[in-house]
């Protein structure tokens, strides 16, 4: 059983028993009369020749509450289009799939760039971004969730659970962040564990109290790619378009809302889905880069809040984050002892090496250049510079999907 403490700013709804899924989507449906829900999937083409996007699929034909599904697209032709809309069609509710690389998501998207949007930079950012533009034109819509198509063990239950504290009338959540633990026969999330964790914990150490770094240190699973939120929030959210997606996402959300509005749950109890590569000597590559990318944008965010960096800061930075990553390592070993799991603390130890190098590259691209890629603006920007732009979008979208 979970326990149920509630220690920190950020409420946290643990899973205390097995409560029946179909008894959560029961009330799900009754506040869908009033409280349109939208399912956002960003996913990769390449995603639905896995075993992931079929059992997702499969879980959702019994998803009857959702107002609308939405599968972001990308590098698809126009043949696999087609056949990925046929594949969704079966669901038993509206389907729309974005074609971000057909003629003219991309004419819109030049569009933009001429009118010197920041969006040169191609990835699930983007993507999100844009299909967060369609969704948000309709205006009826209440709440959006997102989470990956790359989950080996899904279950219907992470939708409800997520999207349940943002639309339920007698709870005030406006953001709903999923977490869960990433483990099989050993752990994962290394990134999380070894590099995110150790350095929230090293900047407590430095700075003392910092109210942004408090809020970063309460999320269970902060790098996890489940959330929703309600359509309020969303329309003034920016999103990067980097590895540090997720991390700029709780920055935006801290910056735009009451931390009493915000929320973390438990959505499944284990989490199992593909697995990045970890590279020494591939900076560019991975979980290096994803590291790289965390670490900038936490840097980027705390001069943003004022904090002054100097070379001491930088250098008590990476040997306090040192000894934060060898004490996790120990922690981790004690519980994979424990719970009879495999655990290689050599392997650990050389992950953390390489995050060091992470780090590392981080501080000199921050000092390099403090904004480095911009944040894509949220779409009340968007909509403010060019008035027509969301119907024009919809339509877009709307004439693919014909």
């Amino acid at each position: 059983m979970a326990d149920f403490c509630q220690n920190g700013v950020i409420t946290t709804l643990q899973k205390l028993k097995a409560r029946p899924v179909e008894e959560i989507e029961r009330e799900l449906k009754v506040i869908s009369h009033k409280r349109k829900m939208v399912l956002l999937l960003p996913a990769l083409v390449t995603e639905f020749d896995g075993d992931a996007m079929p059992r997702i699929i499969e879980e959702l034909k019994s998803v009857d509450y959702l107002h609308k599904i939405v599968l972001s697209l990308d590098r698809a032709t126009e043949t696999q289009f087609r056949e990925i809309r046929k594949i969704m069609s079966i669901l038993p509710v509206p389907v729309t799939v974005i074609w971000h690389d057909g003629p003219r998501m991309q004419a819109l998207l030049k569009e933009l760039m001429d009118a010197e949007f920041n969006l040169a930079h191609p990835g699930k950012g983007r993507s999100v971004w844009m299909s967060l533009g369609y969704i948000l034109s309709d205006q009826d819509i209440y709440a959006i969730a997102l989470h990956d198509c790359d989950i080996i063990n899904y279950n219907r239950e992470m939708v409800a659970r997520l999207i349940y504290p943002v639309v339920h009338p007698a709870l005030s959540f406006e953001f709903s962040k999923g977490y869960y633990a990433r483990v099989t026969d050993r752990l994962y999330g290394r990134v999380t564990r070894l590099f995110y964790i150790p350095l929230i914990q090293t900047l407590r150490r430095i700075l003392g109290y910092n109210a942004f770094i408090d809020y970063l240190n309460n999320f269970r699973f902060a790098l996890s790619g489940e959330f929703a939120f309600d359509s309020s929030l969303a329309k003034g959210i920016r999103i990067s378009p980097t590895w540090g997606l997720e991390v700029s996402m709780l920055s935006e959300v801290y910056q735009k809302t009451s931390v009493n509005r915000i929320c973390q749950v438990e959505i499944i109890d284990t989490y199992e889905h593909k697995h990045q590569l970890l590279r020494k000597n591939h900076p560019t590559e991975g979980l290096v880069r994803m590291a790289t990318d965390i670490g900038k944008a936490l840097l980027r965010f705390l001069s943003q809040d004022g904090l002054i960096m100097s070379d001491a800061f930088f250098r008590t930075l990476l040997t306090a984050y040192i000894q934060e990553s060898r004490i996790a390592i120990e922690k981790y070993n004690a519980l994979a002892l424990l719970n009879g799991l495999i655990y290689d603390r050599h392997e650990e130890i050389e992950a953390v090496d390489i995050f060091v190098g992470s780090l590392k590259l981080a501080i000199r691209e921050f000092i390099k250049d403090p904004v480095d890629i911009p944040m894509m603006p949220g779409w009340v920007r968007v909509v403010a510079a060019i008035q027509d732009f969301s119907d024009r979008l919809f339509e877009a979208v709307e004439e693919d999907n014909r």
